[in-house]
């Protein structure tokens, strides 16, 4: 695609900043344009899952199937708001939105217990039982005040990671 940078004029730099809440420099962007241009094999614009795949730290990821339903088709602007969320300059709320995200996979602005443990899952894999998963995800509810009837909103995984009752040392019971 040539010289990727030269493609992005000081506007679309600063578009691309604000709609990223100015998480990225006007170097960072320039870097991220150069990767995003990598990905988009096919020059359409936007990424799609299968290209995002051929990065190797995204294919292992223990989440990637959860976040290719987030990142599908996405254009350049769009991509550096997703990437946005592992800044160190984003902010609690960006990263808690983030991860509301990531755990509400039907996108319907609630999460249940079972989304909760389906992640649970997808990251602990064989390592720890489901009865297990469940005890400890039940623990963590309770302590933050929840029940595993409770459905979760935003402003709920905010005040769990706010909440200085929690503790994040949870012990894994043993069958």
């Amino acid at each position: 695609m040539g010289n990727a940078s030269s493609m992005l004029t000081q506007y679309d730099i600063e578009e691309v900043q604000e709609h990223c809440n100015r998480t990225f420099s006007q170097q960072e962007i320039l870097s991220l344009y150069q990767r995003f241009c990598q990905l988009d094999r096919n020059g359409c614009g936007f990424i799609s899952g299968e290209e995002f795949l051929s990065v190797p730290e995204f294919a292992v990821n223990p989440l990637s199937q959860r976040l290719l339903r987030m990142i599908d088709g996405l254009n350049f602007k769009e991509f550096v708001a997703f990437l946005s969320a592992f800044s160190a300059h984003a902010s609690l709320q960006q990263k808690v939105e983030f991860i509301f995200r990531v755990y509400d996979s039907d996108g319907n602005g609630k999460v249940r217990f079972n989304d909760m443990l389906e992640v649970l899952q997808d990251l602990t894999g064989p390592f720890i039982s489901e009865v297990q998963r469940q005890q400890v995800l039940t623990r963590v509810l309770e302590e933050a005040g929840y029940s595993k009837d409770s459905s979760l909103v935003q402003s709920d995984f905010l005040k769990i990671l706010g909440s200085s009752d929690l503790k994040m040392e949870v012990e894994i019971p043993v069958d």
